[in-house]
């Protein structure tokens, strides 16, 4: 190391400019003594490289120059960790002042251990495993030098058009805080360490009401409704403790993120605190001039700083143009600071001037590892979901099983979307694992190679099915048909899947329908022509073990529906907790009940489709079981509360059937009347409880009365005093309502 360099590291110990207050990512005064020796010694050009993150592309002769000149602070899209090292090298050893880059990359369900997407994680309502899992790819990844996942997702998504409901946890606020704070515990570990990845909470905000369900499209939400459902979840996450977090690509009401005052510097800066790296998601700031909010990338770049965003991915607005703003006056160059500061903020606190450089040979040591392909296999079964159940399933011992569908052996398709480092040949498919469980029992026929394919008749697996006693049609979506730019106006299933699973039905053997996919498909035509249907949305590395033990029964289904499942795609947006309209649907009368040449009346004069009514194909929070759960004495403690208390219902969950199963019990509430309307109803906690046969369990669930506050006409968040209605159930469209009374406090 060059003597200068052990200059600055002195300085950076005895530095004396020492904030007297931790900052929200959890900062302590050394750490910021630390930032503010080193930002002292930095020049303009230093600062300002700092703030730039480049897509490297494993090319390290291309870049060197850049990174020995301190031009750039963050690379990501390599995952090499002999080149990586080359990288942090030439930043250690041959800038001048020696910063570490932070080497991000796109870890959104496990590293090379794949896990189920996002989605199907959040079908879980398993915060715990969450966080393991999370854990799990924090560990293989920071072992190869990525030390930065731009995750989680906690868009709220009711349209499920959208690709990119896939990397998120749904429809729920509720649920997407829980897997919010549970992904960013595993991210970063209780305590940062080399294994540590920093968590980044992504895209603020709003993103997932893009209009039409198209990518990056615009979206109009009110203040109020940005604050009562789609901001909750990412105060959850910093409040978690995330590092950092990325902007979106939309704009809201006419305003991108990535120049939204009121969003980035007003909200997650002044009023949370944030103190944080803010990134821009892949060249947002560049995408604010065709939005035409911007002039040029000149003017994206002063406005981009000027909300307070550190660091620009691959548009080089910053490096192109922000020494020249400072220097005419335009832009302060004490933004420059506080954002240098928040950058190198993370880099401190992650050990990376301690420990820049991976063991290359250790790192391939823990991929792949066995507890952590115990951990994906664990989350693939409690993810997939059990729509239906005629008594086909479990599969029985000694049964003959045909295996078909183009989703039965694609080890790359199961993977889901977004997954840039999982390895095929380490997937296990269904077909292999039913072929382990089932030794000479199970027959293979393809029927379609891939979901998209069409094809106009069956003979092949009709007559494979007619040998058989049970066939088991694996269906669904290729991986690349959900996620980022992967819209879609028709959810039916691709191809010929339909024709194909009629065809099976229509052989009168008893079929069961297994479907891996990246979002809730309009199944509806599907299910008549099955005796079961099992939904994982795209279950990883372990996806085939998991789902061969949920169909034989060794492990029974306890998944439950993160999003509402629609009848059809016309239903659009169809979600649980809608607000009450003046005219509410009450079974009224549809399309074909209506008499010829009625009067030109309007009917049942409520709010509902003449064709497919009101209701779903499945509510949210749904998914059945091989046993059976009953609630009972449910009661809560009081029947008045004040703002301050804590509500506690309690209720007796018996299992009634004759199999071992788990449940999630959740309790709704609903505010029936506030200073403006409020959802009829809203998920307040849940609880994953397993029982044995015939045991039962009292539980009690506590809920403070100030997770009721939301943003009334005053737009100050607090809980209105009034009447309220509780459910305890299944799922969000069961259960009988218990009241209760708020009154202010006196």
């Amino acid at each position: 190391m060059k003597c200068t360099k052990i200059f600055i590291l002195a300085l950076l110990v005895v530095a004396s400019c020492v904030r007297e207050e931790a900052t929200s990512v959890g900062t302590t005064p050394e750490v910021e003594a630390r930032v503010d020796g080193l930002l002292k010694q930095m020049t303009l050009a230093e600062k300002i490289g700092q703030m730039n993150q480049v897509s490297v592309g494993g090319d390290v002769a291309n870049y060197a120059d850049a990174v020995v000149k301190g031009r750039i602070g963050s690379i990501l899209n390599e995952a090499d960790p002999a080149k990586i090292n080359a990288f942090q090298r030439l930043a250690v050893e041959e800038s001048r002042l020696g910063i570490p880059l932070l080497v991000g990359r796109d870890v959104i369900h496990g590293f090379h251990t794949v896990f189920p997407i996002p989605l199907g994680l959040a079908a879980t309502f398993d915060p715990a495993l969450v966080e393991e899992g999370a854990r799990v790819a924090a560990v293989e990844a920071s072992a190869q030098g990525i030390r930065w996942t731009f995750s989680p997702m906690l868009d709220i998504a009711r349209d499920p058009r959208w690709g990119r409901i896939a990397e998120g946890s749904g429809e729920d606020t509720y649920l997407d805080c829980r897997m919010a704070e549970a992904m960013v515990r595993g991210y970063q570990g209780a305590v940062l360490d080399s294994t540590s990845m920093a968590a980044c909470v992504k895209h603020f905000a709003g993103y997932g009401a893009a209009e039409g369900g198209r990518d990056y499209n615009s979206t109009f939400i009110t203040e109020r409704q940005l604050r009562n459902d789609y901001l909750p979840p990412f105060e959850a996450a910093i409040r978690a403790g995330a590092l950092t977090l990325m902007t979106s690509f939309n704009d809201n009401d006419g305003v991108p993120s990535t120049g939204n005052d009121f969003l980035v510097r007003q909200v997650l800066r002044d009023e949370w605190g944030f103190d944080g790296l803010v990134v821009t998601d892949w060249n947002s700031m560049g995408e604010m001039v065709p939005h035409g909010f911007a002039a040029d990338n000149k003017d994206a770049a002063e406005k981009a700083v000027g909300v307070s965003v550190d660091m620009d991915m691959m548009t080089f607005g910053y490096l192109s143009h922000l020494e020249e703003l400072v220097r005419s006056g335009a832009v302060k160059e004490s933004l420059i600071d506080d954002a240098v500061r928040r950058i190198l903020r993370v880099k401190v606190m992650l050990g990376l001037f301690e420990h820049p450089y991976v063991d290359v040979e250790a790192a391939a040591a823990v991929q792949y590892a066995p507890e952590h392909l115990a951990a994906a296999c664990r989350t693939a079964e409690e993810s997939a979901i059990l729509l239906k159940n005629d008594g086909v399933l479990p599969l029985k011992d000694g049964a003959r099983i045909l295996v078909t569908g183009p989703m039965a052996d694609a080890p790359y398709e199961q993977l889901g979307t977004w997954c840039f480092d999982g390895d095929r040949t380490h997937t296990v498919t269904p077909l292999k694992a039913l072929q382990e469980r089932f030794p000479g029992k199970v027959s293979y026929v393809q029927g379609l190679r891939y979901t998209r394919q069409k094809r106009d008749r069956f003979d092949d697996v009709v007559s494979a099915a007619r040998r058989a006693d049970v066939v088991v049609a694996f269906l669904g979506e290729e991986s690349i048909l959900s996620g980022e730019a992967h819209s879609l106006a028709d959810l039916n299933l691709k191809g010929s899947q339909s024709s194909l699973l009629a065809a099976l039905h229509a052989t009168g053997k008893s079929v069961v329908a297994v479907v891996m996919a990246g979002r809730p498909l309009t199944i509806e035509q599907d299910l008549p022509h099955c005796g079961a249907l099992l939904y994982a949305f795209h279950p990883g590395t372990m996806g085939g073990p998991a789902l061969s033990r949920l169909l034989t029964g060794e492990v029974n289904p306890s998944g439950k529906t993160p999003v509402t499942f629609l009848r059809t795609v016309g239903q659009v947006p169809l979600y649980y907790n809608h607000h009450m309209t003046g005219r509410p649907y009450k079974n009224e009368t549809l399309l074909d009940d209506m008499d010829l040449e009625p009067g030109q009346t309007s009917l049942g004069n409520t709010s509902y489709y003449l064709d497919y009514g009101a209701y779903p194909l499945f509510p949210f929070g749904y998914g059945l079981s091989y046993t059976r759960f009953a609630y009972s004495g449910i009661s809560l403690d009081r029947e008045v509360y004040t703002p301050s208390d804590t509500l506690s219902v309690s209720f007796t969950l018996t299992n009634t059937g004759e199999r071992e199963g788990t449940e999630v019990a959740q309790v709704y509430v609903r505010d029936l009347v506030g200073s403006v309307t409020r959802p009829v109803k809203e998920l307040k906690a849940f609880r994953r409880v397993s029982l044995q046969p015939g045991e039962s369990q009292l539980l009690t669930v506590q809920i403070p009365v100030s997770d009721l506050a939301f943003y009334g006409l005053d737009m100050v968040k607090k809980v209105e005093p009034g009447e309220f209605r509780l459910w305890v159930a299944g799922d969000s469209a069961s259960g009988d309502p218990l009241s209760f009374e708020v009154r202010a406090a006196r």
